[in-house]
């Protein structure tokens, strides 16, 4: 499957966000990660002060591309949820819309049960704000009067979390 470069308008991404905190302080996560099935980074929150986003995105795809050729073997469509669990830290993968990867990076003080429960509110509602991408990119209405330009306070917050990351 080819993949194409995802477009988010700036609406969508602050939604994309505030689910991802809820998400984040309702389960007293580290992280939570987006990344698309090629491995590039979408966003992410939390502390990913100590990771290496643009490794970690690619080894998370590669990941789940692996764990979904398992299924495949198995005579499955595929593992929609994958569990990793370390001494100090564990990841909880799973596939929004076949599309995209959500991780959450968590530790001992997260709850897996808990978590597990808070996420899957958050799936739906990345389900719907990803779903209503797609519609938005593949509508042949779409043109330049009716994509979203991104206002002074997007670019603002996009430097920041680049010099946050680069910095």
């Amino acid at each position: 499957m080819a993949y194409e470069n995802l477009s988010i308008f700036e609406q969508d991404f602050w939604e994309i966000n505030n689910s991802l905190n809820k998400l984040l302080s309702a389960t007293n996560a580290n992280a939570i990660l987006l990344i698309d099935k090629a491995g590039q980074m979408i966003t992410s929150v939390g502390n990913t002060d100590k990771i290496d986003l643009l490794s970690f995105a690619s080894l998370a795809a590669a990941d789940y591309a692996a764990t979904s050729q398992l299924a495949v073997l198995l005579g499955e469509e595929e593992f929609k949820e994958i569990f990793h669990q370390g001494k100090k830290e564990n990841i909880y993968i799973t596939i929004i819309l076949s599309r995209i990867i959500l991780v959450v990076i968590f530790n001992k003080s997260t709850n897996l049960g808990l978590m597990r429960v808070r996420l899957k509110n958050t799936v739906v509602e990345m389900n719907k704000i990803f779903g209503n991408i797609f519609n938005k990119l593949n509508s042949p209405k779409i043109n330049e009067q009716t994509k979203a330009t991104f206002t002074d306070d997007f670019k603002k917050a996009a430097e920041s979390e680049l010099d946050d990351l680069f910095g």
